[in-house]
């Protein structure tokens, strides 16, 4: 990874944003989503991760995070390594997945050209953290986290996008407890 992109100061706020491979659009379907907010939740209570502000989309996430107790790498590893075979057991059990063959043979594909991985690859490798360095930059990240879905054609209004954190900006209850800038 990148000098540029690194988790440089533990007591920091970072703007992160990972991927699937190959853009592929597999949180389309709730169970794979809930794998993915479940998850944020367990690193949330066990971990120490502050979620500020956070979107999933349909083949990737932005998030701004922060923690005061394990180190942010390590939870943003263990988050996608966890996620990733969640997800993989629950791709391959699925009894009505139309595109199981597909998925499948990208994510293994993908695994077999990545000598970090054994046999399956369901995130891109990196996560671009960047540091979040003045409030100004915190709300510029914020905004553009939360208009995501709208930019997207998903949604008119960013509070309509049940995956994000712009409904508890809004006043409507999110999915995921935040942590404030005080």
């Amino acid at each position: 990874m990148s000098r540029k992109y690194s988790f440089k100061d533990p007591d920091k706020l970072y703007f992160i944003s990972f991927a699937t491979v190959e853009w592929a659009d597999i949180f389309t379907r709730p169970e794979y989503r809930n794998i993915i907010i479940d998850s944020w939740k367990y690193c949330q209570q066990k971990k120490g991760l502050e979620i500020y502000s956070w979107v999933l989309m349909t083949n990737h996430a932005h998030m701004i995070i922060g923690s005061h107790k394990e180190p942010l790498p390590s939870i943003v590893r263990d988050m996608k390594a966890y996620t990733s075979t969640s997800i993989h057991d629950c791709l391959v059990k699925h009894p009505r997945e139309s595109r199981k063959a597909w998925m499948l043979n990208l994510f293994i594909e993908a695994g077999w050209q990545n000598s970090n991985n054994n046999k399956w690859q369901l995130w891109q490798q990196d996560n671009k953290p960047i540091e979040i360095t003045s409030p100004e930059m915190f709300y510029q990240k914020l905004e553009y986290i939360h208009r995501n879905p709208v930019k997207a054609g998903f949604v008119e209004h960013e509070e309509d996008w049940l995956y994000s954190s712009a409904r508890d900006f809004h006043g409507k209850k999110g999915l995921i407890e935040l942590s404030y800038i005080v």
